[in-house]
C-alpha cells in the first residue's frame, strides 16, 4: 500500500489541525466585549439624551436644554460608532484610534448627558437613569484614558495584526492542502 507524501507510517496527516490554529485571543476578546460594553453605555446615553430632550421640548420651558440633549444625542451616536472600529468612521476621526482620545470623548459624553439635570422631584425616574447612564459611561472612559496612558490601545493594535496575519496562514494553509490533494487525485487519475 503507497502512502502519500502528507501521511506518516501510522496513516494520520502530517497537517496541523486547523482547530489547534483557529484559537482566538484572549486579550482581542477581552477588548470586545469592552467595546460592546462601552457601546451599550453608550446607547443608553442617547436614550437618556432623547428622553430629556423631549420632556424639555413638550415643556417649552427649557428649549436651551432640549437642543443641547440633540447635541449629545448625535455626539454620543458618533461614539458608538466609533466602537465599532468601522474603517469609514475610523478613517476621518484618526484621534479616535487612540484609545485616550476615544476615553476623553467618552467622559465628554457623559458629562453632557449629566449636565443640566435639575428635574423636580415629578421626574425621579429620568434623573435616576441619567445618573446611571452617566456614571456608566464615565467609568468607560476613565478605563479607556488610563488604558491609552498604558498603551493598551497599541498592544491591541498589535494583537489585531498578528491575528490577520494568523487568519491568512491558515487560509494559505488550507488552499495549498486542497491543492496538494487535487494534485494527488490528479497523479492517481494518470496512473490508472
Amino acid at each position: 500500500m503507497a502512502i502519500s507524501r502528507g501521511q506518516e507510517e501510522d496513516g494520520s496527516s502530517s497537517a496541523p489541525p486547523t482547530g489547534r490554529l483557529n484559537r482566538r485571543d484572549p486579550f482581542l476578546i477581552i477588548c470586545r466585549c469592552f467595546s460592546v460594553v462601552t457601546a451599550l453605555a453608550g446607547i443608553l446615553c442617547i436614550a437618556v439624551n432623547v428622553l430629556s430632550a423631549i420632556r424639555s421640548f413638550q415643556n417649552g420651558s427649557d428649549i436651551f436644554d432640549g437642543v443641547f440633549r440633540c447635541y449629545a444625542v448625535v455626539i454620543a451616536f458618533l461614539m458608538v460608532l466609533t466602537e465599532t472600529e468601522w474603517s469609514f468612521i475610523m478613517k476621518f476621526s484618526k484621534i479616535l484610534e487612540y484609545w485616550a482620545g476615544r476615553g476623553m470623548l467618552q467622559i465628554f459624553v457623559a458629562v453632557m448627558t449629566r449636565a443640566y439635570s435639575s428635574y423636580g422631584s415629578t421626574q425621579k425616574d429620568l434623573l435616576l437613569l441619567q445618573n446611571i447612564a452617566c456614571y456608566f459611561l464615565l467609568g468607560c472612559g476613565l478605563i479607556y484614558v488610563i488604558s491609552g496612558l498604558l498603551c493598551i490601545g497599541f498592544l491591541k493594535r498589535a494583537h489585531q495584526e498578528k491575528e490577520i496575519s494568523r487568519e491568512q496562514a491558515i487560509r494559505d494553509l488550507e488552499e495549498l492542502e486542497r491543492r496538494r490533494e487535487e494534485l494527488e487525485q490528479l497523479l492517481l487519475t494518470e496512473e490508472a
